[in-house]
């Protein structure tokens, strides 16, 4: 914990204190206890800063017995405090606290010999920033995205979308492929942080009578999420009346012979490096994963504004109605004929429809959200997909999402996201039956639980 303020008389007493507290807090008091512990430090070190400022004893008192009312949160905690915890913590707090409580009210006050109260007053108020300020302030410099930024990547995503799809279309001409096109974050105005990916759709074409898509839920893979294309007809069209007949894997079509197609067909045989000349900047592919993933870093002309990489993705994908179903084997695996379900369009879609209806902030908050997880290392592992489903769901319970209600809601979000933790389980707005949370390891959700406990009492702290 940084404390500012100059050093006084007692700091080193409650600074001993604090640094054992912390410093043995998980291999003593467990994760629970050590997020108990961040609690009530930072409770301490408002009482420590709201009582150095005050100018007679009177307000010490009456700053300190504010101070106390936020070490309820210690008390109100849930399900993670263990027996003996609130009172391990509550001890050295209130002993410390006591001391320098002492050594504040016999500190003698230095008279102001440049300035008048009045002035200082003012110089606290532009200095100290309400929630709400520093919402809109985070928002603004580091969470979203300059117009020069977006639309630089975009047209870099462009130019490569268009020389694959020239290239395919003169390599392999008889491939049924729909007009590729950009998506994702960067087109969505979702992206946070940078403008350091993107997403390029390849759709595929297939026949609607030699094809069906099978949801999830009638597979024998019973997943929400997993779906499968089985050849129909097949009595009366035989293999070979599709082109996507030579991918077929027991009756299916592959979505990772789909993948190791284009591997071969765009990542390994494409002249990359003329491209790269053409387009003044370094193009090559990220090879050695199951996905098909570019990375372009700048030429000449961007060298000196900025040396930040570009990845594009190619994502292979059928769209029936309003299903995208996405080859992604690395989410998939290790089913070889299993294709994603994108719930994306469908959450992106909803949050906009809802901040449309009433001129909300829901992806504002969200942007927010992303950019401070993106930021912060404990919360990194939590992806864009579970807080936007964390906003969706409380969008049914609260109405209102306006601007001036954006602090409200950023901590509202910080509580709930507690809870799904606790329960290591978020379920998908749009299938109930798929948690949101699974792929966090427990160690993982004990991080964010620690850093998110802290926040309920400070929040700037996701802001830094």
């Amino acid at each position: 914990m940084n404390f500012q303020g100059g050093r006084r008389r007692g700091e080193d007493g409650i600074a001993m204190v604090i640094d054992f507290l912390l410093s043995n807090a998980r291999l003593i008091l467990g994760v629970g206890g050590a997020a108990m512990l961040g609690i009530a430090t930072l409770a301490v070190k408002r009482l420590i800063e709201r009582a150095g400022r005050a100018a007679d004893d009177e307000k010490v008192e009456q700053k300190m017995a504010e101070s106390w009312e936020e070490l309820s949160l210690v008390s109100a905690s849930p399900t993670l405090i263990k027996k003996g915890i609130k009172g391990a913590v509550m001890k050295h707090v209130a002993k410390a606290a006591k001391q320098q409580k002492a050594d504040l009210c016999q500190q003698p006050q230095m008279p102001s010999l440049e300035s008048k109260p009045e002035s200082k007053s003012k110089r606290l108020q532009l200095c100290v920033l309400s929630l709400q300020e520093r919402l809109q302030q985070y928002y603004h410099t580091r969470a979203a995205l300059t117009p020069h930024e977006v639309q630089r990547a975009q047209t870099q995503a462009l130019d490569i979308c268009t020389e694959i799809q020239g290239f395919l279309h003169s390599r392999l001409p008889d491939m049924p492929l729909g007009e590729m096109s950009l998506g994702g974050s960067l087109l969505d105005d979702l992206q946070v942080v940078s403008a350091d990916h993107a997403c390029l759709l390849v759709p595929l074409q297939l026949e609607a009578s030699l094809w069906r898509l099978i949801p999830g839920e009638e597979t024998l893979l019973t997943h929400p999420l997993h779906w499968m294309v089985r050849r129909v007809n097949l009595e009366y069209f035989p293999r070979g009346r599709s082109y996507w007949d030579r991918y077929l894997v027991g009756g299916y079509l592959s979505a990772e012979a789909v993948v190791n197609m284009f591997s071969k067909a765009v990542m390994e045989t494409i002249n990359w490096p003329s491209i790269s000349s053409t387009l003044d900047c370094l193009v090559r592919p990220v090879l050695g994963g199951p996905e098909l993933k570019l990375e372009i870093r700048p030429g000449n002309e961007w060298a000196e504004s900025s040396d930040q990489s570009l990845f594009i993705s190619m994502l292979p994908l059928l769209r029936e109605g309003d299903v995208v179903l996405t080859a992604q084997p690395e989410l998939t695996s290790p089913w070889v004929n299993a294709w994603h379900l994108s719930l994306y369009p469908w959450e992106t879609q909803r949050l906009t429809q809802l901040d449309t209806a009433d001129d909300g902030y829901r992806r504002h908050t969200l942007k927010i959200l992303k950019a401070a997880c993106r930021l912060n290392p404990a919360l990194r592992p939590l992806q864009a997909a579970p807080l936007a489903n964390l906003i969706l769901h409380l969008s049914d319970s609260e109405s209102d999402w306006s601007e001036i209600s954006l602090h409200v809601r950023f901590q509202q979000c910080i509580t709930e996201l507690i809870g799904y933790l606790e329960q290591e389980a978020l379920h998908s707005y749009f299938k109930p039956a798929v948690n949101l949370l699974s792929g966090l390891s427990e160690d993982q959700v004990d991080q964010m639980g620690f850093m998110l406990y802290c926040a309920v009492s400070e929040p700037e702290i996701l802001l830094i």
